[in-house]
């Protein structure tokens, strides 16, 4: 904000989620037509050997006429993971016996996804 109170160009709306060593900051940004468009960015902290901090940043820009079909795909992608292993985060570091186990039992598998895995997608409101 500046001395009058109002907010500069930059900070239309703004969110932030902190996730470890990750934070993604939600931006609502004007375009030179002053419409509204969002960026997304990941900012994540590495530290040196000194001791001192760096960050590496990524930077996604959404624009309206994208808004459907990113959060179409975006829904479908989080719930296809879910749906594949429940909601509970998984992780190698907890599970050397599970990924042992995974790569025997994966050999045995036939390695082409069955078809009918996919017949629930509907490609109509793309």
């Amino acid at each position: 904000m500046n001395e009058n109170g109002m907010m500069e160009k930059d900070e239309i709306f703004s969110k932030v989620l902190r996730a470890g060593r990750r934070t993604y900051f939600f931006d609502v940004r004007a375009t030179k037509a002053d419409d509204y468009y969002l960026t997304i960015t990941e900012s994540k902290k590495f530290t040196n050997a000194d001791g001192s901090f760096h960050y590496k940043k990524h930077k996604i820009y959404l624009y309206k006429e994208d808004f459907d079909g990113f959060a179409e795909i975006l829904n479908e992608m989080t719930s296809y993971i879910v749906e594949e292993k429940g909601q509970e985060v998984i992780s190698d570091k907890h599970q050397k016996d599970f990924k042992k186990e995974y790569q025997e039992n994966e050999a045995t598998t036939d390695a082409t996804p069955s078809p009918d895995k996919f017949t629930d997608i509907s490609f109509e409101d793309i």
